[in-house]
């Protein structure tokens, strides 16, 4: 064989080995913490933040607890946890709230201006549980270390809770039932007390498009001045109608699914209250479901539909990009979208399939301009009708765009090790953020399971070494 030939080819594997292997990236590890997770042990990008890094330290929220001969629906409590990146140690978990069976009440962990830990849980059309720790950069040891905080809202469902300008508190969230609306509340006391806008921000259901409700995901821009908003639609139809659940695209009854529709995208100015579309045009509120077709939908998805809205991240203009996942050619394959705004118009490119509409992928621009997308990949649809899959999962991996998201490639595998846990699957991936709401970098958070029927979950945390 020719020698310039085979020198070529070495040349090329040995050129192209780190791009299909990862090992130009850094190494990384899995830590494992908490024992029998219900699912969603960690929730999906509706809920956060999970995780906050403080003093050296990361502190972790999440669901455990659960009986291991229990079956569906088994009882967990809010927990938290301290991790210390140094020496790969997490502290004892400190249970912080009652056990429940509503996978919704798992608990939101954020620091205050003074490094105070605050944690809400239990929050599902309730007023939930706002624990404040008694003293600064800790957990304590025990609930003994934590005193009752102050009430919030009426009723809260999705809590999401960010630093704004000003060094203030954003909580968004929605007010009550599926068709209720979404609004947010400011504190400027480090969560004393909480002023609401004038209006609510969104509210689908109005007599002409009864029970119709959305979904939301929001983020602050990096000024803290401004929020993004995300949102998908859905007919709650507990009417039970056959013929608003009868989807035209598949020719089928998909209300067994709770999928939901269309992506909308909405900026609030958070020292005005002004809200516009993308186009900058004022909105009246709150928004109802015709006013948002018309002056909100950025994606028209003909009927297609997900289970969770996007995620959210920011271009190098400092405007948003999403990471969707959405149904394809049948109601039973999913894929990952890359959305953003080019030359005034939304473009959304594929990126790779994923098994289940409730899976949540985490989306990350680096400091070199890439996109980097962390997502549930498997083979096929994961269907197999347990407890713990109803959510989701598969393995997980990374793909990343370095063309402004044009186009994309795998980059690496990040799933746990199969022999230390095979057979498992993964979920709900988010970030572990610094107090102001930027993204710790190196670090990764997600549940696992590998029970089909039993809540077995633990957390995990990778860490790049």
């Amino acid at each position: 064989m020719n020698r310039k030939f085979i020198f070529n080819c070495l040349f090329l594997l040995l050129v192209t080995l780190p791009e299909l292997t990862g090992k130009d990236s850094p190494s990384f590890e899995f830590y494992t913490f908490g024992e029998g997770g219900q699912n969603k042990m960690m929730y999906d990008r509706r809920q956060r933040p999970g995780a906050v890094y403080l003093d050296g330290r990361v502190f972790i929220a999440f669901n455990a607890g659960s009986d291991e001969a229990a079956k569906k629906r088994a009882p967990t409590q809010p927990m938290v946890i301290a991790y210390d990146p140094d020496t790969h140690r997490f502290s004892e978990s400190v249970i912080l709230g009652p056990t429940s069976t509503d996978h919704h009440h798992g608990p939101v962990i954020w620091a205050d201006t003074k490094n105070i830990l605050h944690t809400l849980s239990g929050c599902h059309k309730t007023p939930g549980l706002h624990l404040v720790a008694r003293e600064a950069e800790t957990i304590g040891s025990s609930l003994a270390d934590w005193k009752y905080g102050w009430g919030i809202a009426p009723m809260i469902s999705y809590p999401s809770i960010w630093r704004i300008s000003s060094d203030r508190q954003l909580i968004y969230y929605r007010t009550g039932q599926h068709p209720s609306s979404w609004t947010y509340r400011i504190s400027e006391d480090n969560g004393k007390t909480w002023e609401a806008p004038e209006q609510d921000v969104v509210d689908l259901d109005s007599t002409d498009r009864f029970e119709w409700s959305s979904y939301h995901t929001v983020r602050p821009d990096p000024t803290g001045r401004f929020l993004h908003v995300a949102f998908m639609a859905y007919d709650d139809n507990r009417a039970d109608d056959p013929k608003r659940s009868y989807n035209s695209r598949y020719d089928s009854d998909l209300s067994h699914l709770s999928i939901k529709y269309n992506l909308y995208y909405i900026k609030i100015d958070l020292q005005s209250q002004a809200v516009t579309n993308y186009l900058g045009q004022s909105l009246k509120t709150p928004i109802h479901l015709d006013q948002a077709d018309v002056e909100c939908r950025i994606w028209d998805t003909g009927w297609r539909g997900a289970g969770v809205p996007p995620d959210i991240e920011f271009d190098q203009n400092d405007q948003p990009v999403f990471l969707q996942g959405l149904s394809g050619k049948t109601p039973e394959e999913y894929n990952y979208h890359f959305v953003r705004l080019i030359n005034g118009k939304w473009k959304s490119t594929p990126i790779t399939s994923s098994t289940h509409r409730w899976n949540s992928g985490h989306l990350r621009r680096t400091q070199d301009g890439a996109y980097h997308a962390y997502l549930l990949v498997g083979d096929g649809l994961l269907n197999t009708g347990g407890d713990m899959d109803r959510y989701g999962g598969g393995r997980i991996e990374e793909w990343i765009s370095k063309d402004q998201g044009n186009n994309w490639r795998r980059h690496r595998d990040l799933t746990p090790g199969k022999r230390e846990f095979p057979g498992w699957k993964f979920n709900n991936i988010q970030p572990v953020t610094h107090p102001d709401g930027s993204v710790v970098e190196g670090m990764l958070l997600f549940y696992g399971w590998k029970d089909k029927d039993a809540p077995k979950a633990r957390g995990f945390l990778m860490q790049n070494l």
